[in-house]
């Protein structure tokens, strides 16, 4: 991963649904298209699979509470009491410097881990995928988020989808879930009968 990183580096900011999150969009691809990690906690940031020297080190700042890596972008959720307006300017500058000074933003083990599993899907399953990647994602991806699908229960037909980044804890994102995500699963793949948030 540090070879996409030898270049100059510029980020914008952007808003999000969720109050208490800001997504932070650089230059170049952080994650391999289709991956994405999210930490709720900084032990999270050190987990076998997952493990993200950035993560554990945007923790450092006290009023982190989560971070989200996606595509292109961060996705830092500060706590309540602190205003983005007092600490906008510093995770940016922490993260050029960070970016600038080539860092890694993932452990070698957790790009090995998570390029090699198999996907071993039913049909159904694979049409779901598709769905959420081509019309889906990249709408929650540009509020700084990510959908991820997590489980498909034939019998009821009832998917399972792990909202991350923004999406967590968001006031809407229970609204986007049923109004917009079920409604367009369940008239592209007809085996699909209801959505459901895992963890949420």
């Amino acid at each position: 991963m540090n070879s996409t990183l030898n270049r100059p580096v510029s980020i914008f900011t952007e808003g999000s649904p969720n109050p208490n999150s800001m997504k932070f969009v650089v230059n170049f691809e952080l994650v391999p298209t289709g991956l994405s990690f999210d930490y709720a906690t900084p032990g999270d940031a050190l987990l076998e699979g997952k493990a993200s020297p950035l993560a554990v080190a945007l923790f450092g700042f006290e009023f982190v509470r989560r971070v989200f890596i996606s595509g292109n972008f961060v996705t830092v959720t500060k706590d309540d009491e602190t205003d983005w307006d007092e600490v906008l300017f510093e995770i940016k500058l922490f993260l050029k410097d960070y970016f600038g000074d080539q860092k890694p933003v993932f452990a070698q083990r957790t790009m090995d881990v998570n390029s090699t599993k198999l996907d071993m899907d039913s049909e159904t399953v694979q049409k779901i995928k598709a769905v959420l990647d081509q019309y889906i994602k990249p709408a929650v991806e540009s509020d700084g988020g990510a959908i991820n699908f997590y489980s498909f229960d034939e019998p009821s037909g009832t998917v399972k989808v792990l909202l991350q980044g923004s999406c967590s804890g968001c006031p809407s994102s229970t609204l986007t879930l049923k109004a917009g995500i079920e409604n367009l699963l369940t008239r592209l793949v007809p085996e699909v009968k209801l959505v459901e948030a895992e963890g949420v």
